[in-house]
């Protein structure tokens, strides 16, 4: 009984080790309805992995588009606006830049990011796909930030460690961090 007692409670701890922050900031002086055109500048990329970055904004447009509630610039719009604004890094623009970017190529909101992680965890022998995303959004007429929320999906489950296994695909991972996101925007 008290082995029993010791791995229920050893399960227990180690399920709720794997909850993921939710934290969420949103401006309440902030009127989120008058956004219509967004545009998502480059994220920044922490991984090792040289292409997650483009990977994880292209989903995270086409999953906003999706959504019929904004319109999005397009990439090449973004790119030849922050060459206008002169912007040396797209990825952390000051809110000067995304005042001055903004008045270009007349956008609502600016939506920043980075892509800490993605790819592969590994603990033991266990392998699993991983993604941990954080955006946030500057309103364009004074260029501070009135919403701003993080993601994490993926990881090594405690399934994973006892039985083996591979997780999930890297695309079902970027899909589902992105639409808690999103869902986070919209919420």
């Amino acid at each position: 009984m008290t082995i029993r007692t010791i791995v229920l409670l050893a399960a227990l701890a180690a399920l709720t080790s794997c909850s993921h922050n939710r934290e969420i900031f949103r401006d309440p002086n902030m009127d989120f309805g008058s956004i219509q055109t967004i545009a998502v500048m480059p994220l920044a990329n922490q991984s090792r992995d040289q292409s997650a970055g483009d990977r994880v904004r292209d989903v995270f447009i086409n999953k906003l588009l999706a959504t019929g509630g904004v319109y999005v610039l397009p990439i090449g719009e973004v790119r030849r606006g922050t060459m206008r604004a002169g912007i040396a890094d797209p990825t952390t623009p000051s809110a000067e830049e995304v005042v001055k970017f903004s008045g270009i190529v007349k956008s609502d909101a600016v939506i920043t990011g980075s892509v800490k992680e993605y790819g592969d965890v590994r603990s033991g022998t266990a392998l699993s796909s991983v993604i941990a995303i954080s955006m946030q959004m500057f309103e364009t007429q004074t260029g501070r930030i009135v919403w701003s929320a993080s993601s994490t999906k993926g990881g090594v489950s405690f399934s994973d460690r006892l039985f083996g296994g591979g997780g999930e695909p890297m695309d079902d991972i970027t899909e589902k961090a992105v639409n808690d996101i999103i869902q986070k925007l919209f919420k």
